[in-house]
Parts: structure tokens; sequence; C-alpha cells
């Protein structure tokens, strides 16, 4: 018999809506509370910026969203929708295979009106406290949560089973430590605040971090820098010598910094830089919620089984999105259709010390292989076992292949091309050539991605005049060009 539970979702962006839609599936009384005014959570653009543009001061005026004007996808349109609602096939005015962010935006408010989520939304209704209010044991449905939101000039609270945290983790800058910051002179910018690369115009720009931010940041600032310089620890996602962009320079991380403004790298390069602009991530961050058993250390988010219960409160209290270096639309759906089913009776999580044992064994296994705390819920060569396994736990067949293959030809796309990535990508999921590859190269796939393709004989060339217009020409008996946007 089946269970029927009221549930609190904090956030109405990508994991809030999918997160409701599986709720309302399971027959759940849900509302969903969203401080902003429409859904679409980081994807809706704002062009202000925060008073201070690398989020240290906690009385700054905050601004949610993190898009910067030019922001494209970094994954390919069929891996930015849902199992049964793909983007793939709707075009909102931007049809390519890696679309521009008001394209995926559209996308989820058609989700929303599609699936009737509108009228389970609260807008304008920011949480501010979300904290238990029984601690009963006899019975699980008595544990009880109290949500407290503030809406308009009226202070609101309500009562729920269950509360389910999707409130993203793309608006509290993380910045690294560089010796000599407080005594450097010049500007310093988080990329939570890029927008546009006008206001960097003939400047010596430092960019530290080379995650899929500081990527298009990069070449997007070099538009109008005088010279961009990447500083990052690792270089696999490599920006690549672009013609008409000679002027980004890559580097070791910085070393240290002058009061004079010169940034020194480990390679034991420095230059006199007027903007330092940090891609370096963003931090875990739930202000409202108030319990023990719960903290977030460098980036993890612990304990959570399996990347989303509490052992201490599960099933009553979960967490969806806070995967991340994954198919991050379908992982948000799974995760949500575990929730679900949990809430309703039809999975069962294991004992709290099960639980527990499982997050010390995953704990265990990073510290053995030398991976750092704030990659704790980095998943990258898990995800196929991981959603593998929420599919298999939530009743679904076995996940088609092509999501993974697809996945892997654009990291392996990303770090042999570099800023061209997109359309190498692109063409491997369009060309049909007949030379095998060698087996060490992208794997097989068994719709429309090629496994012919000869990666390591592709050379780019690159218009100055159009970033975008990227073209393709193949050595030896390939020759065939393309200036596809893709």
């Amino acid at each position: 018999m089946t269970r029927s539970c009221k549930v609190a979702v904090i956030g109405a962006g990508m994991s809030g809506l999918v997160a409701a839609r599986e709720l309302l599936r399971e027959s759940h009384q849900i509302t969903v509370f969203e401080k902003s005014h429409r859904v679409g959570g980081t994807w809706v653009y704002d062009p202000c910026v925060e008073s201070d543009l690398v989020g240290l001061d906690p009385h700054r005026v905050k601004v949610h969203g993190s898009l910067y004007a030019s922001l494209r996808t970094n994954l390919m349109s069929p891996l930015m929708g849902f199992s049964d609602f793909p983007l793939t096939g709707r075009d909102f005015g931007d049809g390519r295979k890696f679309p521009r962010h008001e394209e995926v935006l559209h996308f989820l408010e058609a989700f929303a009106a599609d699936n009737g989520l509108m009228g389970f939304v609260k807008f304008g209704a920011e949480v501010v406290q979300v904290k238990r209010t029984s601690t009963s044991t006899d019975d699980e449905l008595s544990a009880r949560w109290m949500v407290k939101c503030v809406q308009g000039e009226q202070e609101k609270i309500e009562h729920f089973e269950a509360v389910v945290i999707c409130n993203g983790h793309f608006s509290q800058p993380r910045l690294p430590q560089i010796p000599g910051i407080d005594r450097w002179p010049g500007k310093q910018v988080h990329s939570h605040n890029y927008r546009t690369p006008e206001p960097y115009l003939n400047q010596v720009v430092v960019i530290v971090g080379m995650g899929p931010s500081g990527f298009d940041i990069s070449v997007d600032v070099a538009n109008a820098a005088k010279e961009v310089h990447i500083a990052s620890r690792s270089l696999w996602f490599k920006v690549g010598k672009i013609p008409g962009m000679e002027n980004i320079f890559e580097h070791e991380v910085v070393s240290h910094v002058e009061p004079d403004g010169r940034v020194h790298f480990a390679d034991g390069f420095s230059v006199l830089a007027s903007i330092i602009l940090y891609c370096t991530g963003y931090s875990y961050h739930f202000p409202f919620l108030e319990i023990n058993n719960l903290t977030v250390d460098d980036n993890r988010v612990g304990p959570l089984y399996k990347h989303v219960f509490s052992p201490r409160y599960g099933p009553h209290l979960s967490f969806v999105g806070i995967t991340c270096a994954t198919i991050i639309f379908l992982t948000s759906e799974l995760q949500s259709k575990w929730i679900a089913q949990v809430l309703s009776g039809k999975c069962t999580l294991p004992s709290e010390d099960e639980m527990m044992s499982s997050v010390k064994e995953m704990y265990d296994e990073m510290e053995q292989a030398g991976k750092p705390k704030h990659r704790t819920h980095w998943l990258y060569d898990k995800m196929e076992g991981y959603l593998d396994w929420l599919a298999a736990e939530t009743g679904l067949p076995q996940l088609e292949r092509w999501w993974f293959h697809m996945f892997d030809a654009l990291l392996k796309s990303l770090a042999s091309f570099g800023h061209g990535f997109r359309v190498a990508a692109s063409l491997l999921f369009s060309l049909d050539l007949t030379s095998p590859m060698a087996s060490d190269d992208l794997p097989h796939h068994n719709s429309t991605y090629s496994p012919s393709l000869p990666l390591r004989k592709c050379v780019l060339r690159l218009s100055p005049k159009s970033r975008e217009g990227i073209q393709f020409s193949w050595s030896n008996h390939y020759r065939q060009e393309s200036g596809q946007e893709c």
C-alpha cells in the first residue's frame, strides 16, 4: 500500500521542477517555494551583479543568477533534457546542438507548463528557515518539518512531513587562498558576477581556474582584453591557440601576488595585471537549514546516502542536484524518482547505520584514491554505475547506453580540441566516416554516433571575426570542410 506525504520542495529550478513532477506522479501533496518570480533557477539570466564582486561580504546585495550573456550549454541538447521530455525536437529559437541559455530556460518553462507544475509554485517566497518540529521515532510519518518563508512583507510558516532541497549550488562563490592577495591593488571578480567582456576592454586579465565556466569565459574576455592569462592546476581543459586570439596564455597556478599588481605563476612567469577573474566554482550553501548531523566541509555535504538522503533524517530530508560532473538533467530526474518512491513506500531505505556505513565506505575510497573532499559529489567515472543503480532501484529498465557514450565523447572532445570542442562533438554525432578508430578512442554508439571519426587527424581553423563559425579540415584522405554552426 502506498502513502501520500505533504512535501516541501525548496527551489523551482531544473532540479526542483523535476522533483515536483515525480512527487506528483506518486500522489504526494507538494508546495514548491521559489524566491524569484519565475521558474528556471540558474537558467534565468540577470544582467545585474552583486555589490561585492567576489562574494565575501555577507551583507552584500545578492544576485542568484550566475549566467553570462554569451553562455551556451557545454552538453549537447540530447543530454539537456529528461528521459521522457527531451530538449531535442523542441525549438525555442536556437536549434543548435549546443544552444544558448535562453533555449534551456524556455525548455524548463515548457516542462513546468506541460506537466501542470505552475499551480504548485509559490513565487516570491524566500525560504529563511527549515527545521525539525518533531523527534518522535515511533511513527516515521510523525517526523514533521517547519518551513518559514518571507513572501512580500509577510512571514509565513507551514509544516510538512518531508522536505526536498533543490536550491541549486551556483550562487555562493568559492575562492582560493592566494598569498599576498590582501595587498594586491587590482580589481577582483568571481565568475558569478561576470556578464559581458566590455568592462575588461584593454585590461590585462588573470583567470584563475579552468572549469567549464573558465573555459568559455577566457575566450569571451579575450575579445575585449589586452591579454588573458589562465592559471589552472589542471590544464586538460585547454583553450589552445585560436587564430585571431593570440592574446590568450596558459600557465600553472598563481603562486603569489605583489602589492605593485604583479601576479606570479608556479611556472616562473609573472605579469602586471589589472584584474583577477576567479572561475573557481561555488560552495554548497544552505543558510536556511537548521539541523544537526549535516555539515558542509570543504564542499562535502554530509553525511548523505547516495548523495541524496540524510541517514539521520531520511526519508524525510533529501537533496536533488548536488552531484556534478554528470548528466545533470537525467541525474536529477532519477534522484527525484527515487525520493518520490521512498516517500510513497515503493522503495525502502536501509537503516541509518547501514546508510552511514555506505557513506563511510565512499569517504574511505576517496581518501585511498587521493581525491580531495571537494570532489565528493563529482561523479565522472562513477556516473554510469550510479545512474544504473538509481534506475534499477526505481524499477526502470537499464538506461540506454547513448547517454554515457555521448557524455564521454564530449569530455574527450573537450580535452582534444579546446574551444572547438562543440564543433568536434557535433561532427562526431553527424558524420559517418569509414575508417575505424583506434580502440583507445571514443567508445562505440548504437545510434547516430559514428565510431569512425579520426579525432587525432583533425585540425581546427577559427575565423577571428566569428568564434562560432569554426571550420574543420581533415588530413590524409579526409579532406572535407564544415562551416556549420554547432
